[in-house]
C-alpha cells in the first residue's frame, strides 16, 4: 500500500507534545521561523510517498549482493539516494558552515520518522551519516573537517559507525582492533568489525568509516579506546579520490529483516593496514563515539515510530476493506468490514495511540537537545542537556518496543493474510525486530536510565519533569470534560507510581544495586507509559483550547484510550520494579539448577 505522512499528527506532537512552540516563544531557538516546519515536512512526505515507499518491497525482495569485495544494493536504490541528496534532505540539520541548512534537530527528527516509515532500510544510511557529522563536527580537527564534513553534510559521501566485534558484542572495552602510529600523523588499523550497517554499498563513490581501535600502549578497557576516521578511498590534496584504502567488506549478513540494508563484516589490514586519522585525542574515543551513539539512539527510536506508523496505516486500510462476520447490532445484509468488530477497533486504537505516544517522546528528546545548544541562557542549556540525556534511553527503548508491538498487532489485524509476505505486514514485523537491538539493546538503555540518568543532579531532571507532567494532569482534571473519561485519574495514579519507583530505585542503587538492575526494564516501561500518556493529554488539551487545528474529540479519545489501556498498567509496573528483585536475583536455582 502507499504511505502518507501524518503531517497533522506530526506537527501537533512537535508543537505541543514536545514543546517546540513554547520553546520558540521563549526565544530558545533564536531567529528560527517555526512556520518553516509545515512546508518542509509536507515536501518530505511527498518525496517519501512518491520515491522511497515504492522501493520498500523491492528492497526486501532483492536484498543486497557481495561480489569481488563490493556490495550492490537493490534495484532503484542508488537513483533514489541521488535524488534524495539532490533535494537537500541529507543537509536539513547540517552545520551551515559546511553547506547544511542548519534547521533544528527537531525538524530533522520528524523527517527521520518519515524516511523510516516509508522505507526503513533506506533511512538507515543517512541516519548513520548524520551521526558521523555530529562526531566529526564536535571532535574532528579543522583539517579533517575541511576535507570530509561538507561531503558528509551534502550526502555525497556517507558515514558508518564501527564498534562491534565478534568476541565483544556490547562490551566495547573488549575490542581487539589495533591501531599503530605511522610516524606521519596517520595510523594503521588492523582488525575485524561485524554488523556494520551500510559498511559498503554502491550509492556513493566514497564511504567515511568511524572506527574504534586500541593503540599498543593504551590502558585496558574503555579508557584505552581511540576513534579513527578511515575513508574507503583516500582523498588527494585537490579533493579528488585517490587510492583504495585497506578496508573491505568480507561478508554480508543474511538477516531476519532489513534485507535492503547491507550489514557487513569489515576487514582491515589484509594489505598492511587501513590508513586512519585520529578523531579527538588518543584514548578518548568513547567520548567521541558517544556523540555519534546518542544521536543514533534517538534516530533508532524514530525508526521504531516510523515502522509503527507504517504498520498502523496498512492495518487500518486492510480493516476497512476486509469483510468478515457480522457486527453485533449491524444492519448490513452481508459481512461487515472487520473494523466494525470491537476487538479489531481495540487493536487499531492500541496501534495508533502507542505510535503517537512514542512520537511525542522522541520529538521531546530532540527539542531538549536543540535547546541545549541553541538557548542563550547557560542555565537553560544545562537543564535542557540533562533533560535530553534523561529522555534519550526512553526514546530509544520505549519507541522501538512500541514499533515491535505495533507491527505485531498489524500482523494480527490482517489475520492469516498477515502471515503471508505478499501483504507486506510481515515485512514491518521483521524489520522492526532489530531496532530493539540497534545502538545498545533496550536492556542496556534501561540500565543507563537507572544507573546514570535517574540519579544525575540528585534526580533533579526527573523531579522537574514530573512537576511538568503533573501540571498537565491538573489541566485535564480541571477541564471537567466527560470525554476524557478517567484519563486524569489514571495519569495521576501513574505519576505516583513513577515517583515512588524512582525514589525506591535511587535508594536501592546505593544499598542493593542488583535489586535496582532487576527492575530497570519495567521501570523504563513505566516511565514511557506515564510520559507518553501525559504528552497525549497535553496534545488533546492544545487542540481543545484552539491552540492547534484539528478535531478535539479525536485527540481526546486517543489520549483517553492510551491512559485507560496503557498508562493504567503503571501501578502493576511499579510492583514489578519494587517486588520482583528477589525472584530475579534468585533465579539461578531455575536457570542453572
Amino acid at each position: 500500500m502507499t504511505y502518507r505522512a501524518p503531517i497533522d499528527d506530526i506537527l501537533l506532537a512537535l508543537n505541543h507534545g514536545a514543546g517546540l512552540k513554547a520553546a520558540l516563544a521563549a526565544g530558545h531557538y533564536g531567529d528560527f521561523d517555526g512556520d518553516i516546519a509545515q512546508p518542509v515536512l509536507e515536501e518530505a512526505g511527498k518525496f517519501a510517498g512518491d520515491v522511497l515507499a515504492p522501493l520498500n518491497r523491492v528492497g526486501d525482495q532483492n536484498g543486497v549482493k557481495l561480489a569481488d569485495g563490493k556490495v550492490t544494493t537493490a534495484p532503484g536504490w542508488p537513483d533514489a539516494y541521488q535524488r534524495w541528496t539532490a533535494a537537500g534532505w541529507n543537509a536539513v540539520s547540517g552545520p551551515e558552515a559546511f553547506g547544511g541548512q542548519g534547521l533544528p534537530l527537531a525538524i530533522n527528527a520528524a523527517c527521520t520518522e518519515i524516511w523510516s516509515a516509508s522505507n526503513s532500510a533506506f533511512g538507515l544510511c543517512p541516519l548513520l551519516t548524520l551521526s558521523a557529522i555530529e562526531a566529526l563536527d564536535a571532535h574532528g580537527s579543522e583539517e579533517l573537517k575541511a576535507i570530509y564534513l561538507a561531503k558528509l553534510v551534502s550526502g555525497e559521501w556517507t558515514g558508518t559507525m564501527q564498534l562491534t566485534e565478534p568476541q565483544a558484542g556490547s562490551d566495547v572495552g573488549a575490542l581487539r582492533t589495533r591501531a599503530e602510529r605511522a610516524g606521519d600523523g596517520t595510523y594503521r588499523i588492523k582488525g575485524t568489525k561485524i554488523f556494520i550497517t551500510y559498511g559498503d554499498h554502491d550509492m556513493t563513490d566514497n564511504i567515511v568509516h568511524f572506527v574504534l581501535a586500541r593503540l599498543p600502549d593504551a590502558p585496558a578497557g574503555t579508557k584505552g579506546i581511540s576513534l579513527f576516521l578511515i575513508p574507503k578511498f583516500l582523498v588527494n590534496p585537490d579533493g579528488s579520490l585517490g587510492a583504495r584504502n585497506d578496508i573491505y567488506p568480507s561478508g554480508v549478513e543474511h538477516k531476519l529483516g532489513m534485507h535492503a540494508s547491507p550489514t557487513c563484516t569489515m576487514t582491515m589490514g589484509d594489505h598492511g593496514g587501513a590508513i586512519g586519522y585520529l578523531i579527538g585525542e588518543e584514548n578518548q574515543g568513547m567520548r567521541c563515539m558517544f556523540t555519534m551513539m546518542n544521536q543514533a539512539r534517538l534516530a533508532v527510536g524514530l525508526e521504531g515510530v516510523g515502522l509503527a506508523d507504517r504498520a498502523y496505516q496498512q492495518a487500518l486500510a486492510y480493516a476497512q476493506e476486509r469483510r468478515q462476520g457480522r457486527a453485533v447490532g449491524g444492519r448490513s445484509e452481508g459481512s461487515d468490514p472487520i473494523i466494525a468488530h470491537p476487538d479489531v477497533k481495540r487493536m487499531l486504537m492500541q496501534m495508533r495511540a502507542m505510535t503517537a505516544a512514542a512520537r511525542a517522546i522522541c520529538y521531546a528528546t530532540a527539542v531538549a537537545l536543540d535547546i541545549s545548544t541553541r538557548a542563550k541562557d547557560p542555565k537553560v542549556r544545562s537543564d535542557a542537556a540533562a533533560r535530553g540525556a534523561l529522555l534519550t534511553p526512553i526514546a530509544k527503548a520505549f519507541s522501538t518496543d512500541i514499533g515491535n508491538e505495533v507491527a505485531y498487532l498489524g500482523v494480527q489485524v490482517h489475520g492469516g493474510m498477515g502471515f503471508i509476505e505478499e501483504t507486506g505486514a510481515a515485512q514491518h514485523y521483521r524489520d522492526a525486530r532489530i531496532t530493539a537491538i540497534y545502538e545498545g539493546t533496550n536492556g542496556i538503555q534501561s540500565i543507563d536510565l537507572v544507573t546514570r540518568k535517574l540519579g544525575a543532579n540528585g534526580g533533579a531532571s526527573v523531579w522537574g519533569l514530573l512537576e511538568e507532567l503533573s501540571a498537565i494532569v491538573k489541566q485535564v482534571e480541571a477541564s471537567n470534560d466527560p470525554a476524557f473519561g478517567t484519563t486524569g485519574a489514571k495519569l495521576r495514579d501513574a505519576l505516583g507510581a513513577l515517583d515512588r519507583s524512582s525514589r525506591w530505585l535511587l535508594e536501592r542503587l546505593a544499598s542493593a544495586p542488583n535489586d535496582a538492575l532487576a527492575g530497570a526494564t519495567p521501570y523504563l516501561r513505566l516511565f514511557g507509559a506515564t510520559l507518553g500518556g501525559c504528552m497525549l493529554a497535553g496534545e488533546a488539551l492544545a487542540v481543545k483550547s484552539g491552540n492547534e487545528a484539528g478535531d478535539p474529540q479525536r485527540y481526546i479519545a486517543l489520549a483517553r484510550f492510551f491512559a485507560e489501556n496503557v498508562t493504567v498498567q503503571a501501578p502493576s509496573l511499579e510492583k514489578t520494579v519494587t517486588d520482583s528483585a528477589e525472584a530475579i536475583n534468585g533465579a539461578d536455582v531455575v536457570l542453572l539448577g
